[in-house]
């Protein structure tokens, strides 16, 4: 039965928006997370190392998301592995993100000037040493701004989530739909939360900034 879209469904979105918001965080710290490991790889002075990770970022990066909810998802189960639709998709957007950031940390490091790293060595700081103390607090300048973008585009790419039938915003909005066949009113709706969000996080990203002084 046909119903009116009514300001009921605007909660119902409200409460889904949640879920989008829970699943980008727990992508974040897993990603993030996988990611240092990811980008310390990329800058150690050891061969196999810097290829393990340059592979692992080629494949992520190469390969939709949409395929990888798939795989964990869908494929697991063949295998004997039975996985929910939250832990498929908190699993594939956290090793999706974890290879964005790598490369994004790892471009952040590298930005830093070699004499930082040699000066840190004349002062007889272990390789670690000079990471954590001299160059991380100089990346991490660096590394804002793409980090929040990314996180923006994190938040949107959890959309995908609701092929799987994981109920976050964009899954809310298809049952709201289908309900009340409004389309235009009720992703009109969806749209406008996934701006605030999105924007409130950048304008978080530009107040860290400013106070990290980043130049511009």
């Amino acid at each position: 039965m046909i119903r009116e879209f009514a300001g009921a469904d605007v909660v119902y979105l409200l409460l889904a928006a949640r879920w989008t918001v829970a699943l980008a965080l727990v992508a974040m710290l897993g990603g993030g997370l996988l990611g240092l490991v990811i980008a310390a790889l990329r800058i150690v002075p050891f061969k196999p190392a810097n290829w393990l990770a340059i592979l692992y970022i080629n494949l992520i990066q190469g390969t939709p998301l949409l395929g990888q909810l798939f795989i964990f998802f869908f494929g697991l189960p063949l295998i004997g592995i039975q996985v929910d639709a939250w832990t498929a998709a908190a699993i594939s957007l956290s090793i999706y993100a974890a290879a964005f950031f790598g490369e994004i940390w790892r471009g952040a490091l590298q930005s830093v000037s070699i004499r930082q790293w040699e000066a840190g060595a004349s002062l007889g700081l272990t390789y670690g040493q000079r990471l954590f103390y001299v160059v991380l607090p100089q990346a991490l300048r660096v590394a804002v701004a793409p980090t929040v973008g990314f996180l923006v585009q994190l938040i949107k790419n959890t959309s995908l989530t609701a092929l799987i039938g994981f109920v976050e915003l964009t899954r809310a909005g298809q049952i709201i739909s289908g309900a009340t066949f409004a389309p235009l009113r009720v992703y009109l709706v969806v749209a406008v939360v996934y701006f605030v969000i999105c924007f409130s996080l950048s304008q978080m990203s530009r107040r860290l900034e400013r106070k990290l002084h980043v130049a511009r």
